[in-house]
């Protein structure tokens, strides 16, 4: 695996270039990290290192009137900080990592995948380095539920959005709060 960099951090986020994706690392400042996704979820956010992001519609006209387009919160969630929690789910690392690579497929699928067994060690990689940013300890949500196979098609999960379908995973650690949300 390569070391964390930022040269390294721009190649494994790079897979996320050819999804219609938001990727993205901020500051942990609050100790209810579902503040920190909400800073996340809005346009005028940058990476705390200074480091690549992916964001499909950074610029984009919809974000000068909303500029969490394009999330919504969960029908009832916005009535406090906490409420949405309930719409994600912890998952372990090594189901973080096969997300990671789900999440990078232009299905969100890896079935779907024609060339994935060859392209699986690369996208792993990436997944690794992207997780090496969170250090043990670190914890990992899915919108998708619990005790999920991400190498398998991905059937349900909870909307953050105004699109059709968005997958995402939220990263978070001590002092850092990420996530990679991918839309179709």
């Amino acid at each position: 695996m390569s070391e964390l960099d930022e040269r390294s951090w721009s190649g494994a986020i790079g897979m996320y270039e050819r999804r219609v994706t938001i990727a993205k690392v901020t500051s942990r400042v609050h100790e209810n990290w579902v503040l920190d996704v909400s800073t996340l979820m809005h346009s005028d956010t940058r990476d705390v290192r200074g480091w690549r992001t992916v964001d499909h519609w950074e610029g984009d006209l919809d974000r000068l009137d909303e500029p969490s387009y394009p999330f919504v919160m969960p029908p009832g969630a916005a009535a406090t900080a906490d409420g949405w929690k309930s719409y994600l789910h912890e998952i372990p690392r090594s189901q973080a990592m096969r997300f990671l690579v789900a999440l990078s497929t232009p299905w969100i699928d890896v079935t779907e995948e024609p060339d994935f067994e060859e392209r699986r060690e690369t996208l792993e990689a990436n997944a690794r380095v992207i997780l090496s940013r969170f250090p043990e300890g670190s914890h990992f949500y899915a919108n998708t539920g619990r005790d999920r196979d991400y190498y398998q098609r991905v059937s349900g999960w909870n909307s953050f959005s105004s699109r059709t379908y968005d997958f995402g995973l939220v990263l978070v650690s001590e002092t850092e709060v990420g996530m990679v949300w991918s839309f179709r």
